[in-house]
């Protein structure tokens, strides 16, 4: 396991940032952080990167715990935070150049040519750190995380301040990360985290509120599935509740119904043989699929 995080606790004062969370990542999965604003994502993530001691508790990281091996521990994490600390008045390259020679990076000028084509720094690499717009401020603070080739990148909310096609070149290139990294991310764009992760946790007031793959969530936790129906003319409302006995029938306009039911059957079929049985012409059908933030309501509520 790239990361081991067993019963870990931070308390400031009287109060319990996080409490008694353990859980584990692998090489190869993007690790989804989700939670209210004071939730603890920020809290475990400076943890994690030796930043901050935990009260109680323990983290490996590639084998190193970060209590008593915390420079082993650096040197195969890769940190972007949330808020991205630069030295403004360094030319993009230069500061580069100088991270690469804190991490004694081999070839560091390659490394730097490359990292920098790689997040989409070419043109602004000769520039002022304090002239770049904050999206690009951020493309910096990824590259300097990714520059030394860490086995695990530890990024809070990463795509801050990006424009929709900035979005789209950095969510590929934290996809194309996880194929060989194990990368832990925070974000408070669910289309996001639904689209990059392959396993989602969730914080709630310091506390684990849910783990596991998207799929097995909203399975586990979305008990209710909402279909919408419009027909070519109205009906009796109590003749589609008698078709359809277990769900809850709600006439929302003229001709269009809310069909509502907790049960595992896909009611489409029986909505269908009712359609055809009293001569009805079916104008739209649509379900409700479960999103990330259905589930994150579900929990966080």
């Amino acid at each position: 396991m790239s990361v081991i995080v067993n019963n870990l606790t931070k308390i400031y004062g009287s109060q319990a940032a996080i409490n008694d969370i353990s859980f584990e990542t692998k090489k190869g999965e993007i690790l989804g952080f989700l939670g209210p604003n004071g939730a603890g994502k920020t809290t475990t993530m400076k943890i994690i990167t030796c930043f901050i001691p935990p009260t109680h508790g323990t983290v490996e990281v590639c084998g190193y715990d970060t209590a008593t091996a915390s420079k082993d521990v650096r040197r195969c994490i890769g940190y972007l935070p949330e808020h991205n600390p630069l030295y403004l008045d360094m030319y993009v390259k230069e500061y580069l150049l100088f991270v690469a020679g804190l991490h004694k990076v081999p070839n560091p000028k390659q490394a730097v040519g490359e990292m920098v084509e790689r997040t989409g720094l070419v043109r602004e690499q000769n520039k002022l750190i304090k002239s770049l717009s904050k999206g690009y401020r951020q493309r910096v603070g990824l590259a300097q995380a990714m520059l030394h080739d860490p086995k695990v990148l530890i990024l809070d909310e990463p795509t801050s301040g990006l424009d929709p096609n900035q979005l789209v070149e950095i969510r590929k290139l934290i996809r194309d990360l996880g194929k060989e990294k194990t990368v832990i991310f925070s974000s408070h764009i669910m289309q996001e985290v639904q689209a990059l992760c392959d396993r989602v946790i969730i914080l709630n007031k310091g506390n684990m509120a849910a783990d596991g793959t998207l799929l097995d969530l909203q399975k586990k936790l979305i008990k209710e599935t909402q279909v919408t129906i419009e027909f070519n003319r109205a009906i009796d409302l109590a003749l589609l509740q008698k078709a359809l006995p277990k769900v809850q029938v709600v006439l929302l306009k003229d001709k269009v119904y809310q069909i509502i039911s907790t049960q595992e059957q896909d009611i489409r079929p029986a909505i269908f043989n009712f359609a055809v049985q009293q001569g009805l012409i079916l104008l739209e059908m649509h379900q409700k699929v479960s999103t990330i933030e259905d589930v994150f309501q579900q929990v966080t509520q």
